[in-house]
């Protein structure tokens, strides 16, 4: 399906993050590779920063079922990216985040990505239903209806 992308107005937190040299790859573009390392960033730094996210002693903790990236236009050195996150679809045990790549001054999205935790028990690493702090941090984030 071709569906346009989201515009910025869908996200609904923001993160800044230069491009660097080594981004570009031998076609003079940011590599795909980048992309999915700023959707792992916007999404783990606000899990981070919302305290939902220790990585060595949180429970429960967030393992990536699945992950997805279209583009629509090619970004590349030296540029500013402004990353844009909201939770897409909240679930009982699990959260599918989008995330959308827009260039600095531009007003539509050079990429979108989709990031979907399922949440576990360390230990066990069962599904564990999400708790009910999370979810409220969680749908202050939520996509426009």
């Amino acid at each position: 399906m071709n569906e346009p992308m989201r515009p910025r107005s869908y996200y609904r937190v923001w993160r800044d993050v230069p491009t660097r040299w080594g981004d570009n790859d031998v076609y003079g573009h940011v590599n795909n590779v980048i992309y999915y390392e700023w959707i792992d960033t916007a999404v783990n730094t606000w899990l981070i920063e919302s305290g939902m996210l220790d990585p060595i002693a949180g429970d429960p903790i967030g393992l990536v079922v699945e992950t997805g990236c279209r583009y629509a236009r090619s970004v590349m050195f030296p540029h500013i990216v402004q990353v844009g996150l909201s939770v897409g679809r909240l679930g009982r045990t699990s959260v599918q985040y989008h995330v959308g790549i827009f260039e600095e001054n531009f007003d539509g999205a050079a990429a979108e990505g989709v990031f979907i935790h399922v949440y576990v028990d360390r230990a066990t690493r069962r599904p564990e239903p999400l708790p009910d702090d999370w979810r409220r941090k969680l749908e202050a984030i939520a996509a426009p209806v």
